[in-house]
Parts: structure tokens; C-alpha cells; sequence
């Protein structure tokens, strides 16, 4: 299929164009997906959000009034069926031990059976989580998407952030540099010196 315009795009999966919508997929899966994890949603509910947000398009491919910014719509739609997973999440008391567990804060994490490197995981993620929680809002948004988001979509995460392509490495940069100092400051313990 040549290059077509999200508009062009649109339209043809409207029209029941089944290799347009492939390609719609395959252009903003990454997005989707990487804007429903940043919410660190465990796997299975980050994947509901993604099927979600994939069925709402269907139902507004005729409505989507600017196409050209399809990006954002995604992105926009993504967030807020995040934020629903989230609250029907919290209206949820799991029952055992296990589902709680499960329902835990980072869903997917694994176990290799050792109790103390089961710690000092846990121990660098709640640091890293709230070192992450320092930075701005901006800040946090685009280091979620950047994070698993290939170069070559980089048009898609400036749209969808409402940023400019050329400035979406720098300001990454500057970002990670935020997160680091927080980080070190977190884990540093006060009398004591650094390597």
C-alpha cells in the first residue's frame, strides 16, 4: 500500500477498506500501547485498554473531525480508558492473597524465588516510581511514550504530545537527566558519599 494521509486513511477503513485499517494498526499500535502502559497498567489490562481503544475508533471512524491529528485522538482515547481501568481497579478489593498480588502496583513483575533480590527489586522500583513522580508532567508523558516507541514514529509521538519532532531527543535528554539527579537523591543516604 503507498503512503496514504491518516485522513486518506480513515476514510478508506471507513469504507471497509480492510488493508487501510491494517495499516492504521500497524502505524499507531506502538502509541496505544505504550500511552496504556505508562500508566503501568499490569499486561492484561494494558491490552483491554489497547482492544478498547481500537473498538472506539471503529465507532468514530466517520466522526473523527481533524484526521490529520489521528495521533492525539489515539492517544487522548488511550489515556482516558486508562483512567477508567484505574478507577474500576480501585472499586475492586481482591479476595486473596493471590489476586492481590496480582492487582499489585507493577502487575507484571517476575519472581526468580529469592527473597532478598525480590527486595532489592521492589526497593529499586517504588525509588524509581518516585523519582519519576518529581518530574513534570510533560516530562513524565513523553519519557512513557518515548520509552517504547521506535525512531522512525517519532512524527507520532510529536503529534501526540503536541510537540515538535526536533525537539523530542533533547527535551527526552533533559528528562532522563531530572530522573537521574531525583534518583540519586532518593537512594543516597545522607552522610554518606557517592562513588
Amino acid at each position: 500500500m503507498e503512503d496514504r494521509t491518516p485522513a486518506l486513511l480513515l476514510k478508506a477503513a471507513a469504507a471497509g477498506d480492510a488493508e487501510a485499517w491494517n495499516r492504521i494498526v500497524s502505524d499507531y499500535s506502538r502509541l496505544v500501547w505504550s500511552v496504556a502502559r505508562g500508566f503501568r497498567l499490569s499486561l492484561a489490562d494494558a491490552a483491554d485498554v489497547t482492544q478498547t481503544t481500537w473498538l472506539r475508533l471503529v465507532e468514530n471512524l466517520d466522526r473523527i473531525q481533524n484526521p490529520e491529528q489521528l495521533a492525539g485522538w489515539l492517544a487522548t482515547t488511550t489515556r482516558r480508558e486508562s483512567l477508567r481501568m484505574i478507577r474500576k481497579a480501585q472499586r475492586e478489593v481482591p479476595d486473596t492473597p493471590e489476586t492481590a498480588e496480582k492487582a499489585s502496583f507493577f502487575g507484571d513483575s517476575e519472581d526468580d524465588g529469592d527473597p532478598e533480590t525480590a527486595l532489592v527489586a521492589e526497593q529499586d522500583r517504588t525509588d524509581l516510581w518516585r523519582a519519576f513522580a518529581t518530574l513534570s508532567e510533560r516530562c513524565r508523558n513523553l519519557l512513557r511514550v518515548v520509552a517504547v516507541t521506535p525512531l522512525e514514529s517519532y512524527a507520532a509521538v510529536a503529534e501526540a504530545l503536541g510537540m515538535r519532532v526536533g525537539s523530542i531527543g533533547p527535551t527526552r535528554s533533559r528528562c532522563l537527566e531530572h530522573l537521574k539527579r531525583a534518583l540519586k537523591a532518593l537512594t543516597t543516604v545522607p552522610g554518606t558519599t557517592g562513588p
